[in-house]
């Protein structure tokens, strides 16, 4: 019951994992550039994102555009694109995955199968995190050694935007998934090399005494 239940509470982080990373994809607010100025009232924020670059004017009005070439990005935002992508279908089979092992389910099988099916979900998870943190963590530092470079101007000068952190958020809490899943699925696994069955620990002993009964009723 408890492995169930860390399951079930690891299946509930993957989800709210990948919600993130979905998230985190999508949003234009991966760089931050507030530009107040002199007058309040044309005080304006340009973010950018992945696949499109946004402005937001203080009177209300929201404008965005696409980046449709890909060759004229820098080959950070290429390397983001192509990662959380890739973050985003490795997580979803994980949950899928996942789904048919977990034991409170009545798919995937006997317990073994069920087993190697969790940890095999697990490691999907593990993945994901992994190639979620990367595009987020080379970001930042483009990011940060962009703001503290003495020969940018001001103007130029960007922040990590709300989708860098859930980025980094929602890459932790895959990770945390897939290591539950694939320690529930060791615990189990460790246990059965421990404590063998008494069918397999005791077969010689019980076919000696079934045979001296046998002799007995012979003499």
């Amino acid at each position: 019951m408890a492995s169930a239940g860390l399951q079930f509470f690891a299946f509930i982080l993957a989800l709210l994992g990948v919600f993130g990373a979905i998230t985190a994809t999508l949003l234009p607010n991966w760089k931050v550039n507030a530009d107040v100025g002199s007058n309040i009232i044309t005080a304006i924020t340009q973010m950018q994102g992945l696949w499109m670059d946004c402005t937001w004017y203080s009177t209300g009005m929201f404008s965005c555009t696409l980046k449709y070439s890909v060759l004229s990005l820098p080959v950070y935002i290429q390397a983001a694109r192509t990662t959380m992508v890739l973050s985003c279908i490795l997580s979803a089979f994980g949950i899928c995955i996942s789904t048919v092992g977990m034991k409170c389910t009545k798919l995937g099988g006997d317990r073994d199968t069920k087993s190697y099916t969790s940890s095999a979900g697990g490691v999907c998870f593990i993945l994901a995190g992994i190639f979620e943190l990367v595009p987020t963590s080379w970001y930042t530092r483009e990011i940060i050694s962009n703001f503290m470079d003495p020969t940018v101007p001001e103007s130029s000068k960007n922040e990590p935007g709300g989708a860098v952190y859930i980025g980094f958020i929602s890459a932790g809490l895959l990770f945390i998934a897939g290591v539950i899943f694939c320690t529930t699925c060791f615990k189990k696994q460790q246990g059965a090399w421990i404590y063998p069955t008494k069918q397999q620990q005791f077969p010689a002993t019980k076919q000696e005494n079934n045979a001296g009964y046998n002799l007995k009723d012979y003499v």
